[in-house]
């Protein structure tokens, strides 16, 4: 069974099989996501994979409700956990985009709503030969991040956004050789 080429490691192969690439449209899963993508930056996905259930811990299972009222009690706590990546501009940034994420799905209705108009309702299906195709960023991440950022939302350049598209399914970029391709291709959104 060929898999794209970054899934190598028994966790990474799990991610890649079961996750990255399927459409979610759960606004708790999207905010995981959205915190989780921001934590990675300037790492590997795959210590942030290690870190998941961490995370889900240490941050009240990405309640953004719970998150944007921490303090500086928490914020404290949070900085002296080893199980998460202890950055303290990262965990400022989650306790701000869950700020920003609540008054996004107050003025949307959910955050679903809003994510999904980047791609008009329906995932980006690409047709890439190898992972050397895939490129850093596209113009919907560009306006994404351009969105977020203009938002409040802090961790969301380009980049960034992108690697958010891609886990949650707004863009399918598993390479045409890979058996998630053709199965990600026909899942419902």
């Amino acid at each position: 069974m060929r898999r794209c080429e970054w899934a190598k490691t028994d966790l990474s192969i799990l991610y890649h099989d079961t996750e990255w690439g399927v459409p979610v449209r759960d606004d708790r899963a999207l905010f995981e996501f959205l915190i989780l993508e921001g934590a990675q930056a300037g790492l590997s996905w795959e210590t942030i994979l290690k870190k998941r259930d961490s995370y889900r811990a240490a941050f009240n299972n990405f309640d953004a409700r719970r998150i944007a009222r921490y303090d500086q009690n928490k914020i404290d706590k949070l900085l002296a956990n080893p199980g998460i990546i202890r950055n303290r501009l990262k965990v400022s940034a989650a306790i701000e985009n869950a700020k920003s994420f609540l008054a996004v799905q107050k003025e949307f209705g959910s955050f679903n709503n809003y994510l999904w108009r980047f791609v008009d309702d329906n995932p980006i299906q690409n047709r890439w030969k190898s992972q050397k195709e895939v490129p850093a960023q596209t113009a919907e991440s560009e306006a994404l991040s351009r969105d977020l950022l203009s938002r409040g939302f802090k961790f969301v350049g380009p980049t960034i956004c992108y690697a958010f598209m891609q886990a949650v399914g707004l863009v399918n970029d598993h390479a045409v050789y890979c058996f998630r391709h053709k199965e990600i291709r026909q899942t419902k959104s």
